[in-house]
């Protein structure tokens, strides 16, 4: 009876530190606050800089001149941002087509002058430094 209510115990704590580990409020919102930083820089116009501020992943597959290219052709035809909203944020240690790592894929809703309403994936990573830097930036 004490052994089976050990082993009990002892999967109850195991699940709970694997339900922790999918969802991680911390590093959710340390990533949150890096994201926006970093969009705001996109939406001032600042690509080169975006750029800069981007992780080791995102700089090694999209060169400085490319990203403010498309950047720019992404975004200006929206217009000034109105607002923005988290719409989700999930903790994720594994996306298709990127190295396993920790990242956080979080999803705005985003008003626009001449776009009501679009879905912005900014998806901020751990670097190889200890700061969480955005990976990969999407709207639709």
């Amino acid at each position: 009876m004490v052994l089976r209510a050990a082993a009990i115990v002892s999967i109850s704590l195991i699940l709970c530190s694997v339900v922790a580990a999918a969802r991680s409020p911390e590093k959710e919102k340390a990533a949150r606050a890096s994201a926006e930083q970093w969009v705001r820089l996109v939406d001032e116009e600042k690509y080169n800089e975006s750029w800069e501020q981007a992780s080791e992943l995102f700089r090694a597959a999209v060169k400085q001149d490319q990203w403010a290219q498309s950047a720019q052709a992404a975004r200006k035809p929206l217009g000034k941002v109105i607002s923005r909203k988290v719409k989700s944020e999930k903790y994720t240690t594994s996306l298709p087509g990127a190295p396993d790592g920790e990242y956080v894929v979080i999803q705005f809703q985003s008003s626009f002058l001449h776009k009501k309403s679009a879905i912005e994936t900014v998806t901020p990573m751990m670097d190889e430094d200890g700061r969480w830097r955005v990976s990969g930036y999407y709207i639709k």
